[in-house]
């Protein structure tokens, strides 16, 4: 496939993804849109909503275009790819509910399939969902249980593409308390199970007190809401430590912590999030996310709080145009998501700005600029959302919501802030994933014609090149050691300012996550990378921390236990098409068929 024509700062990665999966292509799959072109028909698209509230829609379309163009902001991916087209959909994420009923489960598996056609990635939680061997009264027979008909969703989105472009997304929960838990820690053991699935177990406060008092818990048959049978807390705890130390899932929510954020509890509680859990969303709701490129903000040694202003509040009314332009998938998401109007603002490239300011990741500063920034972001989105909230009216489920108060008589977006993983959108943008340390400095690329040639991070040749060092014997040291603390010759600094995802202590991936969950209305999106020496116990340890810090979630990935993890040898295959999957910067991508995993 060609690379598409620009004069816009895009590199290779950026322009191969965006032609496989984001520019428009005619019958033969040839791509007939630039990227300019595509900014374009988003902008148009978006601010068509201006029109609504009696303003001129051409100069916001021209904001919004210079808003992407420049990388300081993307929405997210279902935005770039739909808006302008016939299909129309612009969310990336919701949440489905599920009764405990085949007729209610077999709907939501039907929605799923048309959510994810349109690009969208779906949340779940199972816990209604009667336990297995449970009775079956209409047929006399007994239940399959929750667990089995994960089973039949996963197979349903093996089968159906995100639009064509994206593989279908989905997270599926269950509670702690359900009589199927310890099925559903131990499912993805077997790696070819629930292989379209990201699984987190929803850990309530009753459990943690158990735990914690090395007591026993009770697991209740959501149908009857009786007991069913009492384990240890301790014993389930270990179990769950135990699958995350083996395989990386399932991920852990603390779904009482999330419903004390519930921004409309008048509505519903939160039962499920979206598939990378930083999205937690009622029944039937759908969000809109953007993410701003704080690699951009650096100026004079420092953030540029005056331009990051302009972008907030500007990306805010872009967000909150989608919902009026939006081409919802079910009459049902569109009710819900219209009452709440949830937005989700959130960064990427928050190891590149730690590098230009020179503040090593692993450092008390680094934690404490993440505060400062979000709760500048939280505040500034805050304030744009009521000033919004005033001239076009507050979102309809206002009355009796966290924001029905004095301080905040209108309020347009029942929630600003999403701290999501851009792996994709990152890649565009050229800057490091949402808010994750760099994973790696050094990428190998492979040419259509077959030919490889090593890529090094480009703040990283900066440096050396400032020190005056030889980045070809840098290199070939990081590639012959894998690190580049172990390499002699290269000062303490560097190496501070340069250290990778599997380096850093867990403590700081927490606290890094911690400081940026204060200030966010939704939840956060962050992996704390382990070593693979790393031990259960040191999982065990995460965990609970995180209880304890006050994190929504938390998730865990011990490196090389997964054999199709993100980051991987070359010879992994790509699931759609078989052929070789590439490293591309933050991303593996399929050169014959465009299939990505971003991370």
């Amino acid at each position: 496939m060609k690379f598409p024509k620009t004069d816009l700062p895009l590199r290779e990665p950026a322009l191969l993804v965006l032609a496989y999966r984001y520019l428009v292509k005619d019958e033969n799959g040839e791509v007939v849109e630039t990227p300019e072109e595509m900014f374009w028909r988003v902008a148009r698209t978006v601010a068509e909503a201006e029109s609504f509230f009696g303003e001129d829609p051409e100069p916001w379309a021209e904001k919004f275009y210079h808003l992407m163009a420049s990388l300081d902001f993307l929405p997210n991916s279902p935005t770039l790819m739909n808006a302008g087209l016939p299909l129309g959909q612009l969310s990336a994420c919701f949440v489905l509910p599920i009764e405990d009923s085949l007729a209610s489960i077999f709907e939501t598996l039907k929605n799923a399939a048309l959510i994810h056609k349109s690009g969208g990635g779906t949340g779940f939680s199972f816990s209604r969902i009667r336990p297995k061997g449970d009775v079956v009264r209409s047929t006399q027979g007994v239940a399959s249980g929750p667990v089995s008909f994960m089973r039949v969703f996963n197979a349903a989105t093996e089968a159906i593409k995100q639009g064509g472009k994206r593989r279908g997304a989905n997270m599926g929960i269950l509670r702690i308390d359900h009589p199927d838990i310890e099925d559903f820690i131990l499912v993805k053991r077997d790696f070819k199970e629930l292989t379209n699935f990201n699984l987190s177990v929803a850990l309530t406060d009753a459990f943690m007190e158990a735990l914690r008092k090395d007591d026993y818990f009770s697991l209740i048959n959501p149908r009857t809401q009786k007991e069913v049978r009492r384990v240890r807390a301790r014993r389930l705890f270990d179990l769950l430590v135990e699958s995350a130390w083996l395989t990386g899932d399932p991920g852990v929510i603390f779904i009482d912590t999330i419903n004390r954020d519930n921004p409309t509890p008048l509505l519903s509680e939160i039962e499920s999030t979206n598939p990378c859990s930083e999205q937690p969303l009622l029944p039937y709701e759908s969000c809109n996310l953007g993410s701003i490129n704080l690699s951009r903000f650096v100026k004079e040694g420092q953030v540029d709080y005056v331009r990051l202003k302009e972008v907030v509040h500007l990306a805010v009314r872009f967000l909150d145009n989608v919902i009026e332009v939006n081409r919802f998938p079910l009459p049902q998401i569109a009710r819900i998501t219209r009452l709440n109007r949830k937005i989700g603002l959130g960064v990427m490239g928050f190891a590149d700005l730690l590098i230009r300011l020179e503040i090593p990741y692993t450092s008390r500063e680094a934690v404490r600029l993440a505060e400062e920034i979000m709760a500048f972001i939280e505040r500034e989105s805050v304030a744009a959302s009521m000033e919004l909230g005033q001239k076009r009216g507050s979102f309809p489920a206002y009355a009796g919501s966290v924001w029905d108060k004095p301080e905040t008589p209108h309020m347009r977006n029942a929630t600003t802030t999403t701290i999501a993983p851009t792996g994709t959108l990152s890649l565009i943008a050229g800057t490091s994933s949402g808010i994750e340390p760099l994973f790696a400095l050094i990428y190998r690329r492979r040419a259509f014609d077959g030919a490889e040639w090593t890529e090094v991070h480009d703040l990283f040749l900066e440096a050396l090149a400032h020190y005056g060092l030889s980045s070809q014997d840098i290199v070939s040291e990081i590639l012959e050691k894998g690190s580049l603390r172990k390499i002699s010759g290269v000062p303490e600094k560097l190496k501070k300012l340069f250290v990778t995802a599997l380096e850093i202590p867990p403590e700081q991936h927490l606290a890094v996550q911690a400081a940026f969950q204060r200030h966010t209305h939704n939840a956060v999106s962050k992996t704390i990378n382990l070593p693979e020496n790393a031990t259960k116990e040191e999982v065990a340890h995460i965990y609970l921390k995180a209880y304890e810090m006050g994190l929504k979630g938390v998730t865990v990935y011990r490196y090389g236990s997964r054999p199709e993890q993100v980051l991987r040898l070359p010879k992994d295959k790509c699931p759609d098409c078989g052929n070789t999957l590439k490293n591309r910067e933050y991303c593996l991508l399929c050169e014959n068929c465009g299939y990505s995993e971003c991370g």
